[in-house]
């Protein structure tokens, strides 16, 4: 019985937490899937959805469909120090600047969990296709 009141504490002041960090409101975390990709018949190299409109603490589950390999990288033209810090750090297993890890093969996935980004758009791309105009946007409300 004390465990299941400690328990119950817990989830009480982790919500209380979440509200906090959220102005107020509890929200669940969302997860978003991106799929990348390539038709080199058509020469259509894309993200698909192309726009993700998530929050702080969302998941953005970046997916290889096809035209392996792919790396997800964001442009960092424009953005403040603090704001690649942000994105440095929520890309984890960084290969080079603003870029996350290489996805060798199709069926490769990748979780990018949002950081507390201020409000606005951020292009990403994936860096082996770059030429292609391969960009999709970030827009964190």
């Amino acid at each position: 019985m004390r465990h299941a009141k400690a328990r119950t504490a817990l989830s009480v002041c982790g919500i209380a937490l979440a509200a906090a960090v959220n102005g107020g409101t509890a929200r669940a975390q969302s997860s978003h899937i991106v799929r990348l990709e390539v038709d080199d018949e058509r020469e259509v190299h894309r993200f698909v959805p192309a726009r993700v409109t998530a929050q702080a603490g969302d998941v953005i589950l970046f997916r290889v469909s096809s035209g392996a390999p792919h790396a997800i990288a964001f442009e960092g033209a424009g953005l403040s120090s603090a704001v690649r810090s942000l994105l440095e750090g929520a890309l984890g297993e960084r290969t080079a600047e603003l870029q996350g890890p290489v996805l060798p093969r199709n069926g490769s996935e990748y979780r990018f969990v949002v950081p507390l980004l201020p409000s606005g758009r951020y292009r990403f791309y994936s860096s082996p296709h770059r030429a292609y105009e391969m960009i999709g946007e970030l827009i964190v409300k």
